[in-house]
């Protein structure tokens, strides 16, 4: 499952020791040849975040599969190692930095690519002839690079598409997914049942605070830009991004009203758990990733369900099937004397087609290269299938990498609130406040 929210909640903390990352690195000290080319023997530490059972027996088996292709190359797996910890490392650097680093959080990929301390890939992708923009899909690609440094590669992904419930549908009369937002707006009206000044099913939670119904996640479905070429935001000039907020503080009403809503959120349970709100039938549709379809299926939610991709503005209904998309990514520590092994190691994870295959089968989660999304290996049910055709769509998106991480995103959240509650009634001066704000952290971080 994702764990990417938990990491804008402290991005402040991250910006601040990606400062220092940027002021006291400079150019990387590692090293090339390790000797491991010509069979020497060499033992390389993998830090990663993965700490459930099936997760790590899923990654240690793909080292295993690895080890036994390179018997020369030894690798020493570190599971459950926060971002923090990451940054500590790469930042101390010596002998007790690991040599690849996995992380949950693409917002790492600029911090880490401008302060040098994960290694450029191009040079090793070039030496093996691979080439990027034919093996990953472009979204994966855009969320693994800054500024033109590929300093990681996508490890599995994540697509973003809608869950509903069919056995709601079917009682509301419904007899398909929505595919344009008029019709999501009607659908989710014709299937809010209230209950006093509450509810006794909601159609959708369209809050920002709302599981995974963040600015970011529906602006995916628009096709939105956050940079233009010269590095400054383009928040407040890109009509897409204000149309967004016009549209979900329009459905907010709607549904009942931001405070009506909110006093209903309250009473979720946790996103993670069997208390879910879709799952406990207090939402008939939701916005959430492939992960959901194994916990539905674990935890035998007493209704039929289905998934579709989410729906996009009227005006851009031939764009429908395309989604947001993240995912894992790992790189090479700048500062490893060991990275001609640690580039085999990258290389097997991230491009091996059946190594990629039962990861992914293994956790639930979306291949991130063209080649395993399309092979007849991958297990792929109706249900989740929507999220593999999300991720190979061309018209899906994910967020750009930036200098201070995810910084403009919580920006932009942050004025989503003010504006759903009517804190902040104008859009357009609000965004333009938030552009300024983006641009004037981006300028401090440089």
């Amino acid at each position: 499952m994702r764990r990417t929210l938990r990491t804008l909640a402290t991005y402040s903390v991250a910006t601040t020791i990606a400062l220092v990352l940027t002021a006291c690195t400079g150019q990387s000290a590692g090293g090339g040849d390790d000797g491991s080319a010509a069979g020497k023997d060499v033992t390389i530490t993998f830090w990663h975040g993965w700490s459930q059972d099936n997760e790590v027996k899923a990654i240690d088996d793909n080292i295993a599969a690895f080890q036994k292709l390179h018997p020369n190359i030894h690798v020493k797996s570190v599971g459950n190692i926060t971002d923090d910890k990451i940054e500590q490392a790469l930042r101390a650097g010596g002998r007790d930095a690991p040599d690849v680093v996995s992380s949950f959080t693409t917002d790492q990929v600029g911090k880490y690519c401008s302060a040098k301390v994960w290694a450029d890939m191009n040079p090793f992708l070039r030496k093996d002839g691979i080439d990027a923009a034919k093996t990953f899909p472009a979204p994966m690609l855009d969320y693994s690079r800054y500024e033109g440094n590929q300093c990681a590669l996508p490890l599995l992904g994540d697509s973003y598409g809608l869950y509903y419930n069919k056995s709601a549908f079917a009682a509301a009369g419904i007899t398909a997914p929505p595919r344009t937002f008029s019709e999501f707006e009607a659908a989710a009206a014709k299937l809010t049942i209230p209950d006093g000044d509450g509810f006794k099913q909601l159609g959708f939670m369209p809050n920002f605070h709302g599981y995974e119904t963040t600015p970011m996640h529906y602006l995916g479905q628009y096709g939105a830009t956050y940079f233009g070429p010269d590095g400054k935001t383009n928040v407040a000039a890109d009509p897409k991004i204000a149309a967004m907020y016009t549209w979900q503080k329009n459905l907010v009403a709607k549904l009942g009203g931001f405070d009506r809503l909110e006093k209903f959120r309250t009473g979720f349970g946790d996103e993670f758990s069997a208390k879910n709100p879709f799952e406990t039938g207090q939402l008939a549709m939701s916005l959430d990733g492939e992960w959901r379809t194994a916990t539905l299926t674990a935890n035998k939610v007493g209704f039929d369900w289905a998934t579709a991709p989410f729906p996009v503005p009227d005006d851009q209904a031939d764009t429908y099937g395309r989604g947001y998309t993240t995912g894992t990514i790992v790189g090479i520590a700048g500062s490893s004397q060991k990275q001609t092994a640690a580039w085999e190691l990258v290389k097997f994870l991230t491009t091996d087609t059946d190594s990629l295959i039962a990861f992914a089968n293994a956790i639930h989660n979306v291949p991130s290269t063209n080649a395993a999304l399309n092979s007849p290996k991958l297990a792929a049910d109706p249900t989740f299938k929507t999220f593999l055709d999300i991720a190979k769509n061309p018209h899906s998106t994910t967020t750009p990498a930036s200098i201070n991480g995810g910084a403009y995103q919580m920006s932009l959240r942050n004025f989503g609130y003010d504006y759903e509650s009517g804190k902040q009634p104008d859009v357009q001066a609000g965004l333009s406040a938030t552009a300024k704000e983006i641009d004037a952290a981006i300028a401090q971080a440089k």
